[in-house]
């Protein structure tokens, strides 16, 4: 099912409609001709990029901090940002051609977010929640990224049809992560005419 574009920008971004409208024409631009959206993802940047990335922000709560880890093109890290003004976004990327990129994207839309460069693994600080898309299965995923989220706040997986298997395989495969999440729960998220999104969520302890 398709959600029209004029729908999706005044449903879900009130005060940022021109900068998402302007958003999805730099991943149909920029984003193919540098290599970080598929050739033929153009006709596609609303209903299976953008779009996708909306259902996670019903999750995080008001004013928080957020970290996107691998955050490439800016998914879903700047759909949240634009849908959720109130939240502190740090981008975190590992590759310079796509800091650069997102760099660029943020000085466009004049938005303020924070772009880093470096490995989750590698990196320091500690945030309301952590989300990823399409960055690694949840067990090597939940590794990398525990130490960033803070006590009492989540990882959230932006995950596929084989997300109840990712979670059942990061129970035995990540338990050092286990002993300290104090939820781990698959949430199916149906918002209207969106997809349907699915997100794992795993709350430490605080």
């Amino acid at each position: 099912m398709s959600v029209s574009r004029e729908t999706l920008i005044s449903t879900y971004f009130g005060e940022r409609q021109k900068e998402v409208a302007r958003y999805a024409e730099i991943l149909a631009t920029w984003g193919i001709d540098r290599g970080l959206v598929g050739p033929k993802e153009g006709d596609r940047i609303w209903d299976r990029h953008i779009a996708n990335c909306i259902p996670v922000t019903t999750l995080i709560s008001s004013g928080a901090s957020l970290l996107d880890i691998g955050s490439g093109a800016g998914l879903p890290g700047i759909v949240i940002a634009l849908a959720r003004p109130d939240l502190k976004v740090t981008l975190l990327e590992p590759l310079q051609r796509r800091i650069d990129f997102l760099e660029e994207v943020v000085a466009e839309l004049g938005i303020e977010i924070a772009v880093k460069r470096g490995r989750a693994e590698s990196f320091k600080g500690g945030f309301n929640y952590v989300t990823a898309r399409a960055v690694a299965p949840l067990p090597k995923l939940a590794t990398v990224s525990w130490h960033l989220v803070m006590g009492g706040g989540s990882l959230l997986a932006m995950k596929g049809e084989s997300a109840a298997e990712e979670l059942e395989a990061a129970k035995l495969e990540a338990p050092k992560v286990f002993k300290k999440v104090a939820k781990a729960e698959l949430h199916e998220i149906q918002i209207g005419e969106l997809p349907l999104a699915r997100v794992i969520e795993l709350k430490k302890a605080g």
